[in-house]
């Protein structure tokens, strides 16, 4: 007669179990969380230095030059051809055009 010992499945470390996660939530941290904070911290950081005479593009697509950068977080941007003047969010302003100059 042959006996087969059962043995019981030794207790693992529950770390060993939960490592996985915790790599996959590290590597989403440092290739999709961390940089889209530098970017909304860059953008803040343009957006607060706007000022009269930059030539900006908005999120519809316009382009333009600042007028008037107001308090109430409003800018006033002339288009060409005409020279029409659009008061809009500061928030729409997407980019600064850098001068051809």
């Amino acid at each position: 007669m042959s006996f087969i010992f059962l043995q019981s499945p030794t207790p693992s470390n529950p770390w060993v179990q939960f490592l996985p996660i915790i790599v996959i939530f590290g590597i989403f941290y440092f290739l999709l969380f961390l940089p889209m904070q530098r970017q909304k911290k860059q953008q803040k950081k343009m957006l607060d230095e706007l000022k009269s005479g930059d030539n900006v593009l908005t999120n519809g697509g316009l382009i333009g030059t600042i007028v008037d950068v107001k308090d109430d977080d409003t800018i006033v941007l002339r288009v060409r051809p005409d020279g029409v003047k659009l008061q809009m969010s500061r928030g729409s302003v997407a980019n600064v055009l850098k001068d051809k100059s």
